[in-house]
């Protein structure tokens, strides 16, 4: 754990969150800040700051990030109709809290990216 970091604060229970699944490896719960009815962070419970801090030996993160995201996108309701995962990287990439974490939106038609 990061003492300076939100989301250890929160796996930690330090903070309040609303929480929709957490098991050994991941918490996931939801954004306090939504930008579509269904916004969901993934989190891993190790401290990992970026994308390009994840190390080689621990590259499977993402495959457990991205399994839990379809999971929690099927039991909201929104797999077959659609829904966006990203991670973003770094302050040009738009990421606010140095913690990894996979943003899982749906539940309304999104604006393609480009």
């Amino acid at each position: 754990m990061k003492e300076d970091c939100l989301f250890c604060r929160i796996i930690a229970r330090q903070l309040p969150s609303e929480i929709v699944y957490e098991d050994d490896t991941v918490l996931a719960f939801n954004d306090i800040a939504p930008q579509a009815p269904t916004h969901v962070l993934i989190i891993p419970k190790s401290h990992v700051a970026t994308v390009n801090t994840v190390a080689d030996a621990d590259a499977g993160v993402f495959t457990t990030l991205i399994l839990r995201a379809r999971a929690i996108a099927a039991d909201r309701g929104i797999a077959e109709s659609g829904y966006r995962v990203l991670f973003n990287c770094n302050a040009a990439g738009g990421q606010t809290v140095y913690h990894l974490h996979l943003h899982l939106l749906g539940g309304r038609q999104l604006k393609a990216l480009g």
